[in-house]
């Protein structure tokens, strides 16, 4: 079968490989759509960061080359013999998190923050971007029949941002502020909306993803022209905000986030920084203000919003805005996410079949 292997920096090859070997555990996915994350971007441009290049992943004992992807849809093409709650011909997404079920966390309930924590499509056990690849069945979710691929596959970018207000402690009512508006900001920002907001600030500077974030209906503030505290403030009648999410990795976003949420509120954030983050310590001890981390996904946070997609409650519209062939991967879309035009697109999706694209 194609799949797409990381071999090291800037280099994603189309290796003809092995169909995966089905455990008991496992199903095996027949592949229609994986869209490409912001991880798989920092290991095409800066890796390796997660991908295991030297020592193997303590979890799944392998090394580059590996296949990426893990925001994939498909269909269920095989079972292994223990399998109970999926049957092959099921249209499906995959939750890639990879545990180990052994230290604290995961002793827990909490496998996300294992320590061993990876993902298929970054750490091993295969990935999305192949024409097939299996996983533990009880990460596999089924999809309603009103349901597309496309949708499907965006379930795992959406997942993230929906475990980000649960970390928040959001409530519908609230005011919540997002900085930026690339996949996981407007994620972020159609979560809220589902969830019942009653007002969204968006911090973006000039870009076309303004015009991405107002066509979702919320208050765009780019911080380069306008005071962002100050008009906070005044459109909250001196309230602040109940929420902030930050998804850049930006000091000067952190910064206004922290400052524009009211005393007891929640800072979370979503973002993976690459350089340290600084604040003012007694920003945070004389409000009681509360800055948390998120990462992936964990309990019903696939069923969930698999259910409010099929509801209509999140409108995954404006999220994709690109459709390629597998043979394409780098050039139409890494090299695209990364280079003049990026800022133009938010999720590209691939797909090994051909006659998908329209």
């Amino acid at each position: 079968m194609k799949s797409a292997r990381w071999h090291g920096i800037k280099d994603i090859k189309i290796d003809e490989i092995d169909n995966p070997e089905l455990k008991p555990n496992e199903a095996l996915v027949q592949v229609k759509w994986c869209g490409i994350c912001g991880s798989d971007l920092h290991e095409y441009v800066a890796g390796p960061i997660n991908i295991p290049s030297k020592n193997p992943h303590p979890i799944t004992g392998e090394v580059a080359p590996l296949i990426l992807g893990h925001e994939y849809s498909g269909v269920v093409a095989e079972i292994g013999s223990d399998v109970k709650n999926i049957k092959v011909g099921d249209r499906v997404c995959v939750e890639p998190v990879i545990f180990c079920g052994e230290c604290r966390a995961c002793r827990e309930g909490s496998p996300n923050a294992c320590e061993k924590l990876g993902f298929q499509g970054l750490s091993g056990f295969g990935g999305g971007f192949s024409e097939y690849t299996s996983f533990r069945a009880d990460k596999i979710h089924k999809l309603p029949d009103s349901m597309s691929f496309e949708d499907g596959a965006l379930v795992e970018p959406l997942a993230v941002a929906y475990h980000s207000l649960e970390k928040g402690h959001f409530k519908s009512g609230q005011v919540a502020i997002v900085s930026g508006a690339g996949t996981i900001g407007l994620a972020t920002i159609k979560v809220l909306k589902a969830m019942g907001a009653s007002k969204i600030f968006v911090i973006q500077r000039e870009s076309i993803r303004q015009e991405y974030a107002r066509n979702e209906g919320v208050t765009v503030l780019d911080p380069y022209k306008v005071d962002v505290v100050a008009e906070i403030k005044k459109m909250t009648n001196g309230e602040m905000a109940d929420v902030s999410f930050e998804t850049t990795g930006s000091q000067l976003c952190f910064d206004l986030l922290l400052t524009s949420i009211k005393s007891t509120g929640y800072l979370v954030n979503t973002s993976i920084w690459e350089e340290n983050v600084s604040f003012n310590m007694n920003m945070v001890v004389f409000t009681e203000k509360n800055i948390v981390g998120t990462i992936c996904y964990h309990g019903n946070d696939f069923p969930d919003v698999i259910s409010l997609i099929s509801e209509g409650k999140i409108v995954t519209g404006g999220l994709v805005t690109k459709k390629i062939h597998l043979n394409d991967l780098a050039s139409e879309g890494f090299d695209t996410l990364t280079g003049p035009a990026k800022k133009k697109h938010v999720k590209i999706l691939v797909t090994p079949e051909v006659e998908l694209i329209v």
